[in-house]
Formats: structure tokens, sequence, C-alpha cells
């Protein structure tokens, strides 16, 4: 079903590249956003992962250079019998996560300094472990995809608006058209990246928590990053915002019009559930977020390079 979907999403990206490729150039364009199209989604099929981790300059590391976080990342892939990713992290001040690879066998997990140096050993796990999530359902392939294309989209929606259109196609809009597609071709790219994404989130917040077996720290987590997310800028992401949805919460600031096209559900929502799944399982209320906090110094040792994060 996952492979129906994905194809379903993709094809539906690809119609409003091709779309807006009719409106700059009449059936020309079209033409020719139908072959860069296919030519993108074979190039971001085995390219999208390295291309993201690049943007977000995310740099690997091992046992040797990271050995606390690569070892826990190490344990949940055990616990969630897959193969083990490649493991990143990217320097970055705001607490953020993403998944990244076409499958499990070509998977990679990042995670920026902020959230490595302000959440504690368990909430880490459960962060972690959410996004080991998304590689088991095989999210990742399409939510690396659609950040590649939605790009393109817009960058080509901008394009026209700049070199005008073609006055020998028979495109039917015109510079109206031009004018419309452009408002209106970013905004359809942010509505599937939010039906790809929304329900994804809930999904690997359930299977993260069952992997770790810590729903309350996930909890935690998530509104510990979701409260320093809107006071820390992640300047990489503001730059390329069709990859928001990769994250495990929204890194953009809203300033813009992120909030009304939010590709991740509320963050309320998303703690109520997993209390609820505490609760099903018999654990506590919700520990308070600011609990058992790890500084530049403690069980995980220092922050930094030095440290065992890397």
């Amino acid at each position: 079903m996952n492979y129906f979907r994905t194809a379903i999403l993709l094809a539906a990206m690809t119609a409003l590249f091709m779309a807006v490729g009719a409106v700059i150039g009449g059936q020309t364009g079209m033409a020719i956003a139908f072959v860069i199209a296919l030519a993108m989604n074979a190039f971001s099929y085995w390219n999208s992962d390295k291309m993201v981790l690049r943007m977000y300059g995310a740099r690997e590391v091992d046992e040797r250079s990271a050995p606390g976080y690569y070892g826990m990342v190490r344990a949940l892939a055990a616990s969630a019998r897959l193969p083990m990713p490649r493991v990143y992290i990217m320097e970055n001040d705001q607490p953020n996560a993403f998944a990244t690879g076409r499958n499990p066998d070509n998977a990679a997990v990042a995670a920026t300094t902020g959230l490595l140096g302000s959440l504690n050993e368990e909430e880490v796990a459960g962060v972690m472990a959410h996004e080991l999530a998304h590689i088991s359902s095989r999210d990742t392939l399409i939510m690396t995809m659609t950040a590649t294309i939605a790009g393109a989209i817009s960058m080509l929606a901008n394009f026209g608006m700049f070199f005008g259109r073609n006055r020998d196609s028979n495109a039917p809009f015109g510079f109206i058209g031009m004018i419309v597609i452009m408002f209106l071709a970013p905004v359809a790219a942010a509505l599937v990246q939010m039906a790809i994404s929304r329900s994804r989130e809930y999904e690997a917040d359930k299977l993260g928590a069952e992997i770790s077996g810590q729903p309350l720290q996930l909890a935690s987590a998530l509104k510990k990053i979701a409260g320093k997310a809107k006071l820390i800028p992640n300047m990489a992401a503001e730059r390329n915002p069709a990859s928001a949805h990769m994250f495990i919460i929204n890194p953009l600031s809203g300033e813009r019009m992120d909030n009304l096209f939010s590709t991740h559900p509320s963050t309320e929502n998303r703690v109520a559930r997993l209390v609820a799944m505490a609760r099903e399982r018999g654990r506590a209320a919700i520990p308070p977020a600011a609990a058992t906090p790890r500084g530049r110094s403690g069980p995980w040792g220092s922050r930094g390079r030095s440290g065992p994060w890397g």
C-alpha cells in the first residue's frame, strides 16, 4: 500500500510540475516539464538523501567519534529489527532531527547539536526511535523526494515570473496565468506535502514509542523541541522550506505562511496521543518538560566535537 500511495503522490507532484510548465510555455513547456520531471524523479530516487544531508551540512559520525549517540541508534535499530542506518549530526542550535533514504538498507538519521545538547538521554532516544519508525514504514523515500520536487515547483514558478511567457506558445492564460500559478503552485505542493506528512507523523510517534518503550519521554521531547523551535531559527530550513516536512517538528519560524500550511500536526495533539498510549500501558502522567535536563556535562559527556555526540 505504501508503494501505491507513493506512486499516486509522486504522480500528483509530477502533474503539478507539468501544469506550471504548460502555463509558462504551453504544450512545449508542458512536454519539457514532463521530461524534466521524469529525470528529476529518477535522480531524486537515488540521490535525494545525499542532497538533503548536504543541504543541512550534516556530517557522518561513527562509534569512535560519537559513541553515545551512535550506540543509542544502533540499539534502537536492533529493537526495531532494522539495518543500522548511517548516523549524522547537523551543527544547528535548533533541536530537531529527521530521517532520509530510499529504503531501510540505504537510510540515514540526522540530529542537530541543539537536540543532542538540550534533551536528556531518554528524550533523545524517543526522538531517534521516531525517526527509525519513518524508516521502518518506508516513509523516508516519498518525504525526501517530495521535498526535492516541491522545491523545483517553486523554482519553476519563479522562473516563469522572471522570464515571462513565450509569446509563440499556446499557453491559454498568459501573464495573468503565470501570476496565478506563481502563488497556487507552491500552495498546491504544500498541500500535497501536508497530505503526506501529517498522518505519517502520528504513526511514527506511535511506532517510535513502541520501539523505545518510552511514550512519555517522546512526548516530553516533542514539547521541548516545539518550544525551542519557535525561538531558535533554522536558517537552512528557512532557505529550503520544501524540506520542512522531513523534521520531527516544523523547523520554520512561521513568520510567513508556514503555520497556515504546516506539514506537521499540532504538538498538543501528538502529546495527547502519546499520553493516552502511556496510560494504556499503566504509566504515570507526563513528566515536566524541564525534568532531568542534560546540560553541557552529564551521563553522556560534554557537548561539541570532543564529547561522545561527536
